[in-house]
């Protein structure tokens, strides 16, 4: 399957007309960055990567889709025949999947010919604004969770696809399962899921539904106690299963109170190892209002496949370089005022204390600087010379992102886990 037409038509009429122009060849650079973190927090995470490395090996224009676009009159023979041939040949760095990123952090730099790199450009933003968005609001969560499991169950409140995708960029985050089957076969992403309130409706008794329940899945099920009466099913969900069962879900009510109750009647009852679990439209800062309960784990939906209030990282994917009709390099930027850019090719790093905790991204402008105590450069290789890197992609793939992820969280200082609005808690400078 191609991904050639995931994107924007201007996209191929720039790239028509500067066939046209004799400008589509010059080697350019562009760059994807925020200009500002969503909703007030304090970092952002990347996601993504691995999925648009692979969109862009699957990027080929292939007999139907350049029959459509001849046929619909978007760009003429020459273009059409450039098209035809089109495969990736330049350069990709990036920061890598995982990593945490503040304003103006340079998370994508593509280098090619402008025809090459541009006609990327809506497929790039489109991955990683919203894999970002997903991965920045959960790692909230799992930051407010306070190291109790959080599974991803947001499939329901989003397209198809995106629900593969975001189960993808929480799992990187923190999250420790999905209810998304295709996610668990494409990204190895542990799966989970028993049974909705429509399976105790279907039931003349909540008793025959538990019954059933366990006698499919055993004793160390989860079952849901809140379709009736949640002390009764409780009361049920012991007899049947036994002082083993292994969780009980809640999903609505005054979560603080019901679960401070159900944990009573558990222990009272013998089943002093029954798990409790807590749904119910949860975000951060009802995880965080949950701190003091005896909540075991959460699972969260809407909120965080839709970013949490932010479904968009708001990055862009801007021109920073080319070559000019003398073949020299100029730094090129946008000059209008709210949306002015910092032109040049840019070489980020992160700064540290002696502790390890980060204390500045610093953004190289043009030259990269030379090995320091004390900073982590930022960009790794993730397309060379047309060939996407096999280290970032697949399964493997996401089990380095989430394990790079750890590792940046753990150098952020204290103050990045606030959840209130504030300021990215580590300055951007360009040198």
């Amino acid at each position: 399957m191609t991904s050639s037409l995931l994107t924007d038509r201007y996209e191929l009429t720039m790239i028509d007309a500067a066939i046209g122009s004799g400008t589509a060849n010059r080697d350019c650079v562009f760059e994807v960055f925020a200009r500002s973190l969503p909703g007030g927090r304090r970092y952002g995470v990347v996601a993504g990567t691995g999925r648009l490395l692979d969109l862009i090996a699957d990027f080929r224009f292939t007999d139907a889709e350049l029959g459509w676009l001849r046929d619909n009159g978007i760009v003429g023979p020459e273009a059409l025949a450039w098209l035809a041939d089109y495969r990736f040949t330049g350069n990709i760095f990036g920061y890598q999947e995982g990593d945490l990123y503040f304003p103006g952090s340079p998370i994508l730099v593509v280098e090619g010919t402008f025809a090459e790199a541009v006609i990327l450009e809506t497929l790039a933003l489109s991955v990683l604004n919203y894999d970002s968005a997903v991965a920045s609001a959960a790692a909230r969560m799992v930051s407010a969770a306070s190291g109790r499991p959080l599974a991803e169950m947001g499939s329901r409140r989003t397209g198809e696809w995106s629900a593969v995708a975001a189960a993808r960029a929480a799992y990187i985050a923190g999250f420790g399962a999905t209810s998304n089957l295709e996610a668990g076969r494409d990204w190895g992403i542990p799966t989970m899921g028993t049974a909705a309130h429509s399976f105790t409706l279907l039931h003349d008794t909540e008793e025959e539904a538990f019954r059933a329940q366990v006698d499919a899945l055993g004793p160390g099920t989860t079952l849901l106690v809140d379709t009736y009466d949640v002390p009764t099913a409780v009361e049920l969900a012991v007899k049947v299963a036994g002082t083993g069962l292994g969780a009980v879900r809640i999903d609505s009510g005054d979560l603080p109170e019901q679960v401070a109750a159900v944990r009573k009647q558990l222990d009272s009852l013998g089943a002093t190892g029954t798990k409790i679990t807590v749904t119910n439209d949860l975000d951060e800062f009802t995880i965080a209002a949950l701190r003091a309960a005896p909540v075991d784990s959460y699972g969260v939906g809407t909120s965080v496949v839709t970013g949490s209030g932010s479904p968009a990282a708001g990055m862009v994917y801007k021109l920073v370089a080319r070559k000019d009709a003398d073949g020299d390099w100029i730094s090129v930027a946008k000059k209008s005022p709210q949306k002015a850019t910092v032109g040049g090719r840019k070489y980020p790093i992160r700064e540290f204390t002696d502790a390890g905790k980060a204390t500045a991204e610093v953004i190289h402008i043009g030259e990269a600087p030379a090995d320091a105590p004390h900073h982590r450069p930022l960009l790794v290789p993730l397309v060379e010379n047309g060939t996407p890197v096999d280290d970032y992609r697949g399964v493997e793939g996401v089990a380095l992102a989430r394990s790079h992820h750890a590792d940046a969280m753990a150098e952020l200082p204290a103050e990045a886990f606030r959840l209130g609005r504030g300021d990215p808690v580590i300055p951007t400078r360009y040198a």
